[in-house]
């Protein structure tokens, strides 16, 4: 089972690593359309739709290696006083009332909006000749998609830990900093200066 949970673990953060990369896309886009439109006086209308579907297809795209890694916004402050099995409880309720319905009414919906979309060739309405808006909107069924998989790996995770009293591991990563190994590692650095400083005085005195 473990390795099941690691191997969704490393598909939902797979894919947004590869998603992430619109960020650089999207940084070069907007750095080309202001030299173009301040030096070159050409600027182009299509880019203010494409930025805006490139910023949500990686906000999107990037839902599930949230999940992963723990980085949706949660009540810590209280939630991290109690203990795992009462955490896994909270949030195994969470899950099952609020988190899979609505994320399959959101796949349900974003497919259902990109069948419209496609049928009628919708094109943005900002520009005469604007992008296409269907392949943004088919982002929003596939988000979801892996969103609802990485939420069934944490459905399980919450039970393992309610059964057994601990979380389960997850899949390293070096997105942020691990605080506890950070304490851990100050500790030993002190603890390794104290130790040098104790000894110095020693050897100084056997030499005298």
């Amino acid at each position: 089972m473990q390795k099941f949970l690691l191997c969704i673990d490393a598909i939902s953060t797979f894919v947004g690593k590869i998603f992430a990369w619109l960020i650089v896309s999207l940084t070069l886009m907007i750095s080309y359309e202001v030299f173009s439109r301040y030096a070159l006086g050409e600027p182009h209308a299509w880019v203010f739709d494409v930025s805006n579907m490139m910023y949500g297809t990686l906000f999107m795209m990037a839902g599930a290696y949230t999940l992963a890694k723990k980085g949706h916004v949660r009540g810590d402050i209280l939630y991290g006083f109690l203990t795992p099995r009462v955490q896994a409880s909270i949030d195994l309720v969470l899950y099952v009332v609020f988190f899979i319905p609505g994320i399959i009414a959101l796949v349900w919906a974003g497919w259902e909006f990109f069948g419209d979309s496609l049928a009628q060739n919708e094109r943005s309405s900002i520009a005469a000749d604007g992008p296409p808006i269907y392949p943004f909107k088919l982002v929003i069924p596939i988000a979801g998609a892996f969103l609802l998989l990485q939420g069934v790996a944490e459905i399980i995770r919450c039970v393992i830990c309610i059964r057994v009293g601990d979380w389960p591991r997850r899949e390293d990563d070096v997105e942020e900093v691990d605080v506890e190994k950070l304490k851990e590692s100050v500790h030993d650095d002190m603890v390794d200066v104290a130790a040098h400083g104790d000894a110095a005085p020693q050897a100084g005195g056997r030499m005298s």
